[in-house]
């Protein structure tokens, strides 16, 4: 009796099916209303964000199989389209595929700078993959140190919000300083927002270095970063951060 030979999903065929799905879930309203999130145009298919899940976990199921060099060949198509939806599914799908490699951050590094250019899509793919990466591999916080220099903003902001969860976690202080104080100065907002961030979710942990910190630099630290940094400390902290 011959072996019935289980044929994986092509390439083309999982992509066109994913962006089928985006389309059909579509709507006018979401589409008009997406572009006020977003300071610059993006391209997107209108599809809400929960809708968005649902299609990615249904589908990952198409993809789970594969090998992971398949896998990511697949997710790079969608990165490619510039669709924040196939973006995000494409985010989704590299973290749970959960089978992260050292050589992986060269290709994080590849899409980010290639193919990222929003907020919405950088902290999707930083917060959890790249996140997750960085605390399999910490060593690794240093390749973030040299995108935290680099001329390419969404590399700027994926140096700070890769730290995200972690640093609401507590850990990783010290190396969240450094990449502070790197983009200090730094004249974009997106990225001002990015450390903003990252300085706010350590303060869960390390309230005291945190405000000690946004005090050193407040003279210096651009408005936004600072009230993002101390948005969630007491009104009496935040009443001195905020002084002349």
């Amino acid at each position: 009796m011959k072996k019935e030979v289980v044929r994986k999903p092509g390439k083309t065929k999982i992509v066109s099916h994913i962006r089928t799905q985006l389309k059909k879930n579509s709507d006018a309203k979401t589409r008009a209303s997406f572009q006020r999130f977003f300071k610059d145009p993006v391209l997107c298919h209108g599809v809400k964000s929960g809708i968005v899940g649902k299609i990615a976990r249904e589908n990952f199921i198409h993809v789970s199989e594969l090998s992971k060099k398949e896998l990511f060949s697949i997710c790079e198509d969608l990165f490619k389209s510039g669709y924040c939806e196939e973006s995000w599914t494409a985010a989704g799908w590299v973290h749970r595929k959960n089978d992260y490699a050292e050589k992986d951050i060269i290709l994080y590094e590849h899409w980010i700078s290639k193919y990222i250019d929003n907020w919405a899509e950088c902290d999707t793919f930083c917060n959890h993959t790249v996140g997750a990466f960085i605390e399999k591999y910490p060593k690794y916080i240093k390749t973030l140190k040299v995108w935290s220099k680099n001329k390419n903003l969404w590399l700027r902001r994926a140096a700070a919000v890769s730290l995200i969860i972690p640093a609401k976690e507590g850990k990783f202080l010290k190396d969240v300083f450094e990449l502070a104080d790197t983009m200090l100065l730094d004249k974009e907002d997106m990225v001002q927002k990015g450390y903003g961030w990252l300085l706010k979710v350590a303060s869960h942990k390390h309230q005291k270095e945190v405000f000690n910190y946004v005090l050193k630099n407040k003279d210096k630290m651009p408005r936004t970063a600072l009230r993002y940094a101390i948005e969630k400390m007491p009104v009496s902290l935040r009443r001195r951060a905020m002084e002349k």
